[in-house]
């Protein structure tokens, strides 16, 4: 499992990693950051033609709408790597009319999760390594110029989540909605990952339901004011609303942008600018429409002796996750920003295509497509700050 975590922070740093399966080797490198003189060493390295390695959800906005994993696809003659890149994310791309397509191997299948996992686009150079060039390929790993993982190892690694959470490090930090709240920080297993619990009040005294809301950090929203979201609203509000119930927790957790980390939102954003919705904007550079692990949450209550509670929360997906790990939610809570010009059609997708539960929030009638779980009663009255 080491090897498939430092296979992470290769791909990160623009390497390529070979990636094992019964017998046979593969090289795989990043699309994102490659350039001419990196695919030409690869090709003369592995000693065959590269395939372009794309996600089931870029090839659904290349329109090929059937793809229900990652497709491998052989182009000819290859393009360079900047037409690679258009291949791998940009809007409008569309392949080539001789382009052959075939469902990835294992190997090139878990080189798209790993991306994925670095945050990087999910999209991937693949190159098998002919018979001829299979003893300088061994050399490289044995000399440490180049890391071997097994593609099993790499894909139970990205199906896991979090891994167990390390408790690290834990202050005081008054904060201006609460001003008795510590900071706990976990570090995922990896050591890619911090999440901070922020324990509001003393836990001695907590409700029986301990109030707790799971936020994702959102650099443009909590820290720079964005409009484009409420994100910096409802931390705030959360913070605040937990404060009034006599305390709780909120978990910060760093899954920006839904789980494709700053560089791709930012990416996604340019395509919102062009008419896109958050989701189809995601998806047009390779991503689902959330990619976020909730086991993480779970851990983290675990490790705090939380197994109750009222969830602040207007998001389905949370008390699903919370539930299914174990957590018994007993209620759920409403927790609203302000809606504004240039979040309204944000807000809105999150309704209509997320299922969010912000109808009342935006003047609809009837509810989202995902109603609150027959084991919840109704939620609680919204905190609005």
């Amino acid at each position: 499992m080491r090897q498939a975590e430092r296979a992470i922070f290769d791909l990160r740093r623009g390497l390529p990693i070979l990636v094992r399966d019964n017998g046979s080797t593969t090289l795989v490198q990043a699309v994102e950051g490659l350039d001419d003189k990196a695919l030409t060493e690869l090709r003369t390295l592995s000693g065959s033609a590269p395939r372009l390695v794309l996600s089931s959800h870029r090839m659904a906005a290349l329109g090929i709408a059937d793809a229900s994993a990652p497709l491998a696809i052989t182009l000819s003659p290859l393009p360079d790597s900047q037409q690679l890149r258009e291949f791998a994310c940009m809007r409008g791309a569309h392949l080539p009319a001789n382009a052959r397509q075939a469902v990835a191997d294992k190997a090139s299948q878990a080189a798209i999760r790993l991306l994925s996992r670095a945050q990087l686009v999910p999209a991937a150079i693949a190159c098998a390594v002919a018979p001829a060039q299979a003893e300088r390929i061994a050399a490289e790993v044995s000399r440490g110029n180049l890391l071997a993982v097994d593609a099993d190892t790499a894909l139970e690694l990205c199906a896991s989540g979090p891994g167990a959470l390390t408790r690290i490090s834990e202050a005081r930090v008054p904060l201006a909605e609460a001003e008795n709240s510590r900071f706990v920080l976990f570090r995922e297993a990896d050591g890619i990952h911090e999440h901070v619990a922020i324990v509001i009040g003393n836990p001695a005294e907590w409700p029986l339901d301990v109030p707790v809301r799971l936020h994702s950090s959102c650099l443009t929203g909590d820290l720079f004011g964005s409009l484009r979201c409420d994100c910096g609203e409802q931390l705030r509000r959360g913070v605040a609303a937990i404060n009034a119930q006599g305390g709780g927790i909120l978990l910060y957790l760093s899954q920006e942008g839904r789980g494709i980390g700053l560089a791709n939102k930012l990416r996604a954003y340019g395509l919102q600018d062009e008419g896109l919705d958050t989701i189809d904007a995601d998806q047009t550079i390779g991503f689902s429409k959330d990619e976020r692990d909730f086991r993480v949450a779970h851990e983290m209550l675990e490790q705090l002796g939380v197994s109750r509670i009222l969830l602040l929360t207007n998001n389905p997906s949370k008390v699903e996750a919370l539930q299914r790990a174990g957590i018994n939610v007993t209620a759920r809570q409403a927790i609203y920003g302000e809606v504004t010009q240039q979040n309204q059609r944000y807000l809105k997708t999150k309704a209509s295509r997320h299922g969010h539960w912000l109808h009342e929030l935006l003047n609809e009638q009837g509810e989202p497509s995902s109603p609150t779980p027959e084991s919840l009663p109704a939620p609680e009255a919204a905190a609005r700050g």
